[in-house]
């Protein structure tokens, strides 16, 4: 199903109608542009958690893990100890995967470091914006393999190339809206009035 009427007659992404909660993110979030290291970093930290899950368990704790994670401040995330590992792995708000919490607070110390250096992550991220529109219902891409590769290269983890490219449609580096989907076309506006950060 590519695309289907939503609850007001629209046509949407046939992916986001089985659940209100989806429908919501659909219509005000996936796809449209974002910047900003730390908005960044959240995004990339709650794709990682999603790996292997429904993107729909994430959702409904995304709140709680803003909190669990301070707001996604990557100098507080990236001065958590093991007790905080131990603190997140009790938590029942969030997803509790040792592997994914070690990696997010790896990833938030590899943030830094990059900031340290004077680089951007927004910049090297927007960086990989493809030339081209995407295939529908492709789940990786030549800049999701190789912005995969940059990140890995600089210490990240849990980014690899499919986790990415699910990150990029979330971000806005591509309109994975289908052409008939009602919120294309604004999702299209956006990115076209965007203005990409630069190194």
């Amino acid at each position: 199903m590519q695309t289907a009427p939503g609850p007001d007659g629209l046509l949407r992404c046939g992916w986001c109608l089985s659940t209100p909660d989806y429908v919501a993110y659909h219509d005000e979030d996936w796809g449209y542009p974002v910047t900003g290291d730390r908005a960044l970093f959240e995004k990339l930290t709650l794709e990682a958690f999603q790996s292997g899950l429904s993107w729909r368990t994430i959702l409904q704790k995304r709140d709680n893990f803003r909190a669990a994670f301070a707001g996604f401040d990557p100098e507080q995330v990236a001065a958590y100890s093991e007790d905080d590992v131990a603190r997140l792995l009790a938590d029942p708000g969030i997803v509790r995967h040792r592997g994914k919490i070690t990696a997010t607070i790896t990833n938030a110390r590899a943030l830094l470091a990059m900031q340290a250096a004077g680089q951007s992550l927004s910049a090297l991220i927007w960086s990989y914006e493809p030339d081209n529109p995407p295939v529908y219902g492709d789940t990786t891409s030549p800049q999701s393999v190789a912005l995969s590769k940059d990140l890995k290269k600089r210490g990240w983890a849990f980014v690899g190339p499919t986790t990415i490219y699910a990150f990029m449609q979330a971000v806005g580096l591509i309109n994975d809206h289908h052409p008939d989907c009602a919120h294309h076309a604004a999702a299209e506006a956006a990115r076209a009035a965007f203005e990409r950060p630069r190194a």
